[in-house]
């Protein structure tokens, strides 16, 4: 078959229907819209979801209200009792937690929380670890390591008071040096009145 013997399937293309050209073409009048109503006049109809303005389906269903985060970190909590089934000495990672089966999938990174006990040393190396958890592992002769660095607390606020400072510094400063030159000009004419006066003498 070659390209220009395709044609499309039978019943596929159909003439468009011309409504409103007289009577003698049957479609005629109404133009097949029937006898007035919101269905005959032109325009768009009502807009989705739309019950004939009784209260729509999706104002009578329950939805979700708050706000969701989008640069929200979802972790996944492991507890510190989940580390007994590691050897002692061992090192224990994302990796080695999820062929323990600890964890079931790494796609959200590791917290490491203070649940349970440890009485083996380990190396710890995961993505964030509680405080409390932390205190248990090096009192139990182990070691801690967070893959994931933290931000300062208030990193941000603390660039946009910075870069504030200085500004506010500057408007004192031009105050003090317009303040040290009035007294000066005011004591150059009190200079110039006396000599003038002794001239005058």
């Amino acid at each position: 078959m070659l390209q220009h013997e395709l044609r499309p399937p039978r019943g596929a293309k159909r003439p468009r229907k011309r409504v409103g050209r007289g009577n003698a073409s049957g479609q005629g009048t109404y133009a097949g819209k029937g006898m007035k109503g919101q269905q005959a006049r032109a325009g768009s109809g009502p807009r989705p979801g739309f019950e004939g303005g009784q209260t729509p389906l999706i104002r009578r269903l329950p939805r979700r209200r708050g706000f969701h985060n989008p640069f929200r970190v979802q972790f996944t909590p492991v507890n510190l009792r989940d580390l007994s089934k590691f050897p002692p000495n061992s090192e224990v990672t994302p990796e080695t937690l999820r062929a323990a089966g600890v964890v079931s999938s790494l796609k959200h990174p590791i917290k490491l929380l203070s649940v349970g006990e440890l009485s083996a040393p380990l190396t710890v190396k995961t993505h964030r670890v509680s405080a409390g958890a932390r205190a248990k592992i090096e009192a139990a002769g182990g070691t801690v390591e967070e893959l994931m660095a933290r931000k300062p607390p208030g990193q941000h606020r603390k660039r946009k008071r910075a870069a504030a400072r200085p500004e506010a510094k500057a408007e004192p400063e031009e105050k003090e040096a317009a303040s040290e030159d009035a007294p000066a000009e005011e004591q150059d004419d009190s200079s110039s009145e006396n000599s003038e006066s002794a001239s005058g003498e």
